[in-house]
């Protein structure tokens, strides 16, 4: 499909928006600045795209002619071009598709992720702790920033609960992928017969919600300052740090004790409260727009067993594509780019097929 309009659409856009950011008043709508800003950015990073795609194919239409000459060195070395530049093309046409496509701005904000064990007890808690690290260890690679909001530690090690808030560019459009079950088939190492036990934990990934897309009204809320709790740990049980939020119309209830006072545990509930409203409200606005959108990649349901490791084996299948990789350690160490690109890929097809741009 030739994407030559749409280009052209897309540098009158970029021109009107590289007016605007040269305007100070701007700035005085911190909101309108900072989308502003991140449609310049975007638009910056596909017109840069799209010039390299042309040149790469230019090059590639180049070294075939080059190909054919009578010098034997010159052919040959056009031909020993040529592979890398068809594999380059094939990238960068991905890219400006997706570059293309109607975009949901939560894909730019940042991400609360919310991990909790599940059926298997201690071993489902253990799990839950290091699906935490690799995730922490995924954000570290992609120069990402994260913060403990909440967590209540089991006694066997690991997490019951545990919620972090991961910030940096684009967090949303690569951990939405990660929402739902996920099933681990391994020896445990309280098990003394050595067999295999099957045990899960639940992720939930929510796009960091903003005033504007949540007003909390203080008489909906009901808050309360308890005891922290939790296995051993400074301060447990000796201080009414933790607060306790419950969003009366939803039934919502959020409790977080991690923080060093009242005011910084009230002010992570009401965070985590704001993001689990939005995620509901999206789902809400998914499920609206048809059976089909439910379907998808990302689409967040937290029932859908979506991965499963199975150690044994050193294999992990994601479900939803039938993808398989025995990158077992890597994964753990927190490489989950061959994961995240093919789940994309497969998203990719389907707004593709969806937008008639196939």
């Amino acid at each position: 499909m030739d994407y030559s309009t749409l280009i052209s659409q897309r540098r009158e856009r970029f021109a009107e928006v590289e007016q605007l950011i040269t305007d100070p008043d701007l700035f005085s709508d911190q909101k309108k600045a900072t989308e502003t800003m991140r449609e310049h950015r975007r638009l910056k990073e596909l017109l840069e795209m799209w010039d390299a795609l042309e040149s790469a194919k230019k090059n590639l239409e180049e070294n075939r002619e080059l190909s054919k000459e009578e010098d034997a060195e010159i052919a040959e070395m056009a031909n020993m071009e040529i592979p890398d530049l068809e594999a380059t093309i094939e990238k960068l046409s991905e890219k400006v598709q997706y570059a293309l496509l109607p975009r949901d701005e939560a894909e730019d904000r940042d991400a609360l992720l919310e991990i909790r064990s599940g059926a298997g007890g201690d071993e489902a808690a253990i799990f839950a702790g290091e699906m935490m690290r690799m995730y922490q260890r995924y954000a570290e690679q992609r120069s990402w920033k994260y913060e403990h909001l909440d967590s209540t530690p089991s006694e066997a090690g690991g997490f019951s609960k545990i919620v972090i808030k991961i910030t940096g560019e684009e967090v949303f459009r690569f951990m939405k992928y990660e929402s739902g079950v996920h099933r681990v088939q391994r020896v445990p190492a309280t098990e003394t017969q050595g067999r295999i036990h099957t045990s899960t934990c639940t992720v939930a990934v929510m796009p960091e919600a903003e005033d504007v897309d949540v007003q909390l009204k203080m008489e909906e809320l009901e808050i309360k300052a308890t005891r922290s709790g939790g296995p051993g740990g400074q301060h447990v049980n000796t201080t009414d740090s933790a607060v306790q939020i419950t969003h009366l119309p939803t039934g919502i209830q959020v409790k977080c004790q991690d923080g060093r006072s009242q005011t910084q545990n009230k002010e992570k509930a009401l965070e985590i409260i704001r993001a689990k409203l939005f995620e509901a409200k999206q789902r809400e606005q998914a499920e609206q727009y048809s059976a089909q959108r439910r379907s998808l990649i990302g689409s967040g349901d937290r029932s859908e067993k979506i991965r499963t490791y199975n150690f044994p084996q050193s294999r992990i299948t994601d479900h939803r594509i039938g993808f398989t990789t025995h990158n077992m350690d890597g994964i753990f160490d927190g490489d989950l780019f061959e994961v995240t690109e093919a789940l994309q890929k497969e998203e990719m097809a389907q707004k593709l097929e969806e937008a008639g741009m196939q």
